[in-house]
């Protein structure tokens, strides 16, 4: 079980009679993605209506809620706070009017050079409404030299550095976009002539529709009633793709098709390549519910060691890591998961986890299983060391929370308590992946980051010049 806050949750549907209930079931879907806020925006194509609210979708919406929003065009966000604090007026949708008229966004990502661009917008006179980076978008389509253009999209877009899928929505239309490295998963389905996208492919499964196909890196689709239509961001080509490889070992749900995969095959993957590359004699293979569960299912397979439920997880308490507060992360944590004793006690036991973050939550669940009479405990890491932090939508700490940035492998075993302790290299893990190595970022491993950023002299003060990195890039490409 990681520590961390996850991506964002998109979802939208254009040309469905009751486009925000579909909107609905799809955030329900995604919910894993985010629970601090959740909001829905639609359109009967004169009017733009919105309704959103602090919490878990359920808890935001019920039939009552949902029956003014009329419409057949809408989109929805689930959100967790990576950049601008947990507050009502961060909570998107964000809905602007501009020359064009209504506006509404939804962003899921991080953009490393928003703080930079808000700096020059305000120094121009703009008035920001929020704390996220999404509104910076807003400011950029609203400039008067882009409002004449005639498809100014494409062009506002190349001047954002970092992770974004987004989804807008003007009265007769939906936009979907997603970065030209493909940080962030962003999919497309159908169902007879009602379109939707959404964050993965999980949230179409509820509604019945078919899932068409995910969004090009770099790619713009228009919907409106002419059918989709396809552009593409203006500017220089990316020096590299970079799909996060942590979609695959821990955001996605295991259901879904994240960057032309099933998540939990790849998974399972993972879990074999552990058993093969660390193998130990034991009694039973467990998992650390929920990501932990294809990865043991692997190592269980590979290993002909049996796999049992050494933990039971309450369903009634959130995913800890995207708490908003941290006193709200450590009572889930104590709330979250139960030791069953009748499995565990005077067994040896591989357990099998997504990742360790800061290390806490995991020494507490070895002191779990060594209180309920584990004979031995090892450690199994479907992922590598995370050292460094990310900063393209990920809420992982400073580098100093990081464990495995300043502690050796066994360093952590002896800090966790167990009796071994093993991860996938770098290379073991991506060669389960369906695509080049080269095209998944992997920077909270290795350090490599796709997009440079400055480093921060504090958490989350993520600023980057423009034209010094454009300059970079550029030279990058003349060798």
């Amino acid at each position: 079980m990681t520590e961390i806050k996850e991506a964002c949750g998109l979802f939208g549907a254009f040309g469905a009679p009751e486009a925000a209930y579909e909107v609905y079931c799809g955030l329900y879907a995604l919910q894993h993605r985010g629970q601090e806020s959740a909001g829905i925006v639609v359109s009967d194509g004169r009017n733009i209506l919105s309704a959103k609210g602090m919490g878990l979708v359920p808890n935001v919406f019920n039939p009552d809620s949902l029956k003014p929003l009329k419409g057949e065009i809408a989109i929805g966000h689930v959100r967790y706070s990576t950049t601008g604090g947990s507050r009502v007026q961060n909570i998107q949708p964000l809905v602007v009017r501009y020359e064009q008229g209504l506006l509404a966004i939804s962003h899921n990502g991080n953009i490393v050079n928003a703080k930079a661009l808000r700096r020059a917008h305000e120094k121009s006179g703009s008035i920001y409404q929020t704390g996220t980076d999404s509104e910076v978008l807003a400011h950029l389509l609203a400039r008067p030299s882009h409002q004449k253009m005639r498809h100014p999209l494409p062009h506002c877009l190349q001047h954002l550095r970092g992770a974004f899928s987004f989804l807008l929505l003007q009265k007769d239309r939906i936009v979907a976009a997603r970065d030209t490295h493909g940080f962030r998963p962003l999919v497309m389905g159908k169902r007879g002539k009602t379109y939707f996208f959404a964050s993965e492919t999980c949230a179409f499964d509820l509604i019945r529709a078919e899932y068409v196909r995910s969004l090009e890196p770099g790619e713009i689709v228009t919907l409106t009633r002419a059918g989709p239509r396809s552009d593409y961001i203006e500017g220089p080509p990316p020096l590299r793709r970079a799909y996060c490889i942590f979609e695959l070992i821990y955001f996605a749900r295991p259901d879904s098709i994240v960057f032309d995969q099933t998540v939990h095959n790849i998974r399972v993957q993972f879990g074999a390549t552990l058993a093969r590359r660390h193998p130990v004699e034991a009694d039973h293979v467990i998992s650390v519910p929920d990501s932990g569960i294809s990865p043991a299912i692997g190592y269980a397979n590979a290993s002909g060691i049996p796999y049992d439920r050494g933990y039971i997880r309450n369903h009634y308490v959130g995913r800890t890591f995207i708490e908003p507060e941290t006193a709200g992360r450590v009572e889930g944590v104590r709330f979250k998961l139960n030791v069953v004793r009748d499995v565990v006690e005077g067994k040896r036991l591989v357990v099998v986890d997504d990742s360790i973050i800061r290390g806490t939550t995991s020494k507490s669940r070895v002191q779990a299983l060594r209180q309920a009479g584990a004979k031995e405990i090892h450690l199994r890491i479907s992922a590598p060391p995370c050292r460094y932090p990310c900063y393209y939508g990920i809420d992982f700490p400073d580098s100093k929370e990081l464990i495995a940035a300043k502690r050796s492998v066994e360093e952590i075993r002896q800090y966790l308590g167990a009796d071994s302790l093993a991860y996938l290299e770098p290379e073991e893990m991506l060669a389960c992946t369906v695509h080049s190595a080269k095209d998944y970022c992997t920077a909270c491993f290795t350090g490599d980051y796709p997009v440079p950023v400055r480093m921060p002299r504090g958490k989350m003060d993520l600023e980057e010049d423009i034209s010094a990195a454009s300059g970079r890039q550029q030279r990058s490409r003349r060798g």
